[in-house]
């Protein structure tokens, strides 16, 4: 009888421990910089959504209630739709066994030659394909690789499940990406009518504005907007170093090009163009173009040799190697913690074998190799900021020289 009742207690708390994973969505990776806020906004909604991850500490974190990254509003959302009980995390994959729909946020990373990894995206989805069932609907978040979408349907046919399967491109910039799900458009593809109707069904509980492609034209659509912005960084980037290097003002002259000019408005100012999209996007559009897109390759160029022109110029400047230099901001954007492809680091790589020392501090990281921004300041004979966080823009800068691109300091040395 005891061994009877034992068998039916663990049977009964089995149970009960995969009704609590039970939800309307389940989203792959749900921990995320993408799965997260869409989740979150989905809950918001009144849908039951469970985020699968294979990250523990973030699942744990976030059921506790805490944000693993920044990102505007969510912090208080979060909160909010765990109370509901809407929304919950998991590192179970039963999570997405009676899901009506699944979201995948895996995407296609490049490799050491700037290839793609389609790999990656099958994997994961394959190694949880017989948590599937061909009435679910799948729907692809992530940039990937042009014909993916197709591909992964094709995979999961010979799988046996005929699911619906879906490409909706996220289009929200990180750290800002809660409150861009639901101000932005939203493109929706799928490989069958029926499948691109029950994206726009979901899609349209956080925008009213959907817009309708084929498959390869959302994936193409999606890249083509990386790689735009990338170029254009890129195009500013090497306005800044002529300028420099011909001793005139970048931002004098972005000044008066843009200034009640309407053609110019979209210039963009000068920076290091980082994360995790952009280069990653522009290199995937130049494979699946055979290579064949010199202009890509030319914005890579630029984007990514500024750190190396910045030491280049301050070694022509300085006596950079009986120097202290004092780098502010590590991270790849202003005001965020996420440091993925951040070119502030590249450009620690390069200055810590060229001057005396290299002090570096972030408000939004801790490490043993940061230090107070109070002894920085003070320590350092040069300053050069690397990410425009609000806290710089702020400061009272001290009287020693700052290479600074972005033009957020009061006093700013040209880099000539």
């Amino acid at each position: 009888m005891l061994r009877g009742s034992i068998i039916t207690g663990l049977v009964d708390i089995m149970d009960k421990s995969a009704e609590k994973l039970k939800a309307e969505i389940a989203i792959i990776g749900g921990c995320g910089h993408v799965g997260l806020p869409l989740g979150l906004a989905l809950a918001s909604q009144g849908k039951t959504v469970v985020a699968f991850d294979i990250d523990a500490q973030k699942v744990e974190q976030t059921n506790q209630g805490t944000m693993p990254f920044r990102d505007r509003g969510a912090d208080e959302l979060l909160k909010t739709v765990l109370d509901k009980n809407l929304f919950r995390c998991t590192t179970d994959r039963l999570a997405l066994k009676d899901a009506k729909i699944i979201i995948s946020v895996t995407g296609t990373p490049v490799d050491e030659h700037l290839n793609p990894r389609l790999e990656n995206i099958q994997n994961a989805l394959l190694s949880c394909a017989d948590m599937f069932n061909s009435d679910q609907l799948l729907i692809l978040r992530s940039t990937i690789y042009p014909g993916t979408t197709k591909h992964i349907e094709k995979e999961l046919i010979k799988q046996g499940l005929s699911m619906d399967v879906a490409f909706c491109p996220e289009r929200v910039a990180e750290g800002c990406a809660l409150e861009e799900i639901t101000s932005l458009p939203q493109i929706v593809s799928g490989c069958t009518k029926q499948a691109e109707e029950r994206a726009a069904e979901l899609f349209k509980l956080l925008t009213p504005e959907i817009i309708r492609l084929d498959p390869i034209s959302a994936e193409l659509a999606k890249l083509f907007t990386n790689t735009w912005r990338y170029v254009q960084f890129a195009v500013a980037n090497q306005f800044f170093t002529m300028a420099n290097d011909y001793g005139a003002d970048f931002y004098a002259i972005h000044a008066a090009m843009t200034q009640n000019y309407e053609r110019t408005q979209g210039f963009p100012k000068a920076g290091f163009a980082a994360g995790p999209c952009l280069l990653k996007d522009t290199m995937q559009l130049s494979a699946f173009h055979n290579n064949n897109f010199f202009l890509g390759h030319a914005a890579m160029l630029v984007n990514e040799g500024l750190p190396n022109y910045l030491v280049n110029r301050m070694q022509e400047m300085f006596e950079l190697n009986e120097m202290r230099v004092g780098l502010l901001g590590m991270t790849f954007k202003a005001d965020s913690d996420d440091i993925r492809d951040s070119l502030s680091f590249k450009l620690r790589r390069q200055l810590r074998p060229n001057c005396k020392e290299l002090l570096c501090h972030d408000p939004y990281l801790q490490n043993d190799w940061l230090c107070a921004l109070e002894d920085l300041l003070e320590k350092s004979d040069v300053l050069i900021v690397g990410a425009p966080h609000q806290v710089y823009k702020e400061l009272k800068w001290p009287d020693k020289p700052i290479i600074d691109i972005w033009n957020i300091a009061e006093q700013r040395i040209k880099v000539l």
